[in-house]
């Protein structure tokens, strides 16, 4: 633990690295971060990281973490190195594994999947060559899946089974809720009708209440409003256009 966390990540958005700052600074842990470096000097230290050292292999894209001699990939998998050590992996037994699958299926449905509405066809092309495959992408990502994935966050956390705290364990807050909450605001960002509109049905209360009582841990909250939070732009993982910004019927 004496050696310092550095996260080496790209410049310019929240993007995939915002997880793991998220958990560092709800920890209050003192953190190296490449953000601070110029976009150059940013990327020479993504590539140099890449390339195998000492025991570590190669790794295909960063976020990448390192620790002491140990350099590891993968925001899950970061995710789940640091919960245990800084205390934010559930109290139970196992906790860690359920935590981790919360984590898991946050990045599926709301990461990864509104990453893809706006590059439906292929990640190299440009958003300006799938523009109509994308704003009928995101229609019916809106319209037909996302109503699914707010139903399955509010039914978990009504389970009275762990408690009834306001977090997906209970009682016990853990990086499951941070990973939920930075989904949840970079959906905020990409689609505000959408999600406007599914607070405004009184459905999904629980979910958005984690949401807001994620955003006011005096440590988040301290964090979103400084100069480390990065905003977000139009060619990250979260991208807003207008055209996208469809409302369930």
């Amino acid at each position: 633990m004496a050696a310092p966390y550095e996260l080496i990540y790209y410049t310019g958005v929240p993007g995939r690295g915002e997880h793991i700052r998220l958990i560092l600074e709800e920890a209050g842990i003192p953190y190296k971060d490449t953000q601070f470096l110029s976009v150059e000097e940013a990327k020479k230290s993504v590539m140099t990281s890449l390339n195998s050292s000492h025991e570590n292999p190669s790794y295909f894209a960063p976020p990448l973490f390192k620790h002491g001699d140990l350099v590891i990939s993968q925001t899950p998998n970061i995710l789940l190195y640091l919960g245990p050590k800084l205390g934010l992996a559930g109290s139970q037994e196992n906790d860690v594994y359920r935590v981790n699958a919360l984590a898991l299926t946050a990045l599926d449905l709301l990461s990864n999947e509104v990453h893809d509405t706006h590059h439906p066809i292929g990640t190299m092309l440009a958003w300006e060559d799938q523009m109509e495959e994308s704003k009928r992408r995101s229609k019916e990502w809106v319209q037909k899946h996302l109503p699914t994935v707010f139903a399955y966050w509010q039914r978990a956390l009504k389970n009275e089974k762990r408690g009834p705290g306001p977090w997906l364990l209970g009682d016990t807050f853990t990086y499951a809720d941070l990973v939920l909450f930075q989904c949840l605001d970079g959906a905020h960002y990409a689609f505000p009708k959408a999600m406007k509109q599914a607070r405004e049905t009184g459905k999904y209360d629980k979910v958005f209440k984690l949401y807001e009582d994620v955003k006011a841990r005096p440590n988040v909250a301290g964090y979103l409003v400084s100069e480390r939070r990065q905003k977000y732009q139009d060619w990250g993982i979260y991208r807003h256009y207008d055209d996208n910004d469809a409302v369930a019927e």
